[in-house]
């Protein structure tokens, strides 16, 4: 499968690229006040507004540094009662396409966050799939799409 590569922290992660719909250089975002702390704000994609999350802050880490390759992965957000809705992701160090065989992913055997699954060894380390459906805990998917949660 082919993976969308990028930092959270020092460590490398994946986003099955079949999730991705664009990915976007960093962009001014609007800030929600009030707004938990994994959002980072909100963008307007083409008149509409979608909100970002921070992958940094969704992980329990500081906010990530502004690099020249942090980028805004728009994926395609399936909430559980199967609607779906743009996302935007705010990545430090996006690094590229990657393929990885389903050979190669095996448990990590630890449940850190519900969003982090399985893992891939290769030459630069460990590589840890983000299951983009686990992402947001029921409350923050309520406040972010409230039409679903209606």
């Amino acid at each position: 499968m082919k993976l969308l590569v990028f930092h959270i922290g020092a460590d490398r992660y994946g986003l099955r690229l079949r999730d991705v719909v664009r990915v976007l250089p960093l962009l001014e975002l609007k800030q929600l006040p009030l707004a938990p702390d994994p959002v980072a704000g909100l963008m307007d994609l083409h008149g509409a507004s979608v909100p970002v999350i921070d992958l940094n802050r969704a992980s329990g880490l500081p906010p990530g540094a502004d690099h020249f390759d942090t980028r805004i992965i728009v994926a395609d957000y399936v909430t559980p009662d199967g609607v779906h809705h743009q996302l935007g992701l705010r990545a430090e160090r996006v690094l590229g396409v990657q393929d990885v065989r389903d050979d190669q992913l095996s448990d990590s055997g630890v449940q850190a966050a519900p969003f982090l699954g399985q893992v891939a060894s290769d030459t630069q380390g460990m590589l840890q799939l983000v299951e983009l459906a686990q992402l947001l805990p029921a409350g923050l998917r309520a406040l972010l799409f409230q039409d679903s949660a209606a």
